[in-house]
């Protein structure tokens, strides 16, 4: 069954994931997914409002990408949720140096507080555990994204994630949603058509 391959396939992803960033120096962590490479840029719109996310551990920093496009003119949002029924929404993330903005959310992640303006990102990056050179990608197993991709079909999602994180393939479902493209330290796979 398609479901108990991805089950073990994320069980799987998770440890490699683990081990990579674990391997890695403290410096040089610190020195990747600072700014987006330039051909990553040229999928952003001026303007755009930019959805990212709040890294957990071992997945691949965002905090960066925040702080750069803010910079840049561009609206930065995060996930929330109201609890862990409620469907993903994002609302504006206004302090990505400071993070004063930010309470935790029903799945313990920090997230904009309810008086956040609630806006639809043009342009979302998105957290994955695994990730094809063709853009499938599989995820926590939630759905939030795929689920909200469908919803808003014109956002254009990119994956963040460590080169470790590469497969050569997945198991896909109808649902599964493509991503436009792939961010990793080393390399950007894509864009898709």
């Amino acid at each position: 069954m398609i479901l108990e391959a991805k089950a073990q396939l994320r069980t799987k992803l998770r440890g490699i994931r683990r081990a990579h960033v674990e391997a890695l120096p403290d410096v040089t962590r610190a020195l990747l997914f600072k700014v987006p490479p330039a051909p990553l840029q040229d999928l952003v719109p001026t303007g755009a409002v930019i959805g990212l996310y709040r890294a957990t551990a071992f997945e691949a920093p965002a905090t960066s990408y925040a702080k750069y496009f803010q910079e840049n003119g561009h609206s930065i949002a995060l996930p929330r949720f109201e609890h862990k029924g409620a469907p993903m929404e994002f609302r504006i993330w206004s302090d990505p140096f400071e993070e004063n903005d930010l309470a935790v959310g029903p799945f313990g992640l920090m997230q904009p507080a309810d008086d956040a303006d609630a806006v639809e990102p043009d342009v979302l990056f998105v957290p994955l555990l695994g990730f094809t050179e063709d853009g499938a990608r599989i995820g926590q197993g939630g759905g939030h994204y795929d689920r909200w991709l469908a919803d808003y079909p014109s956002a254009t999602p990119i994956g963040m994630a460590w080169d470790a994180q590469l497969l050569e393939e997945l198991p896909l479902e109808a649902h599964d949603k493509q991503l436009s493209a792939v961010v990793t330290p080393t390399r950007i796979y894509g864009p898709f058509a």
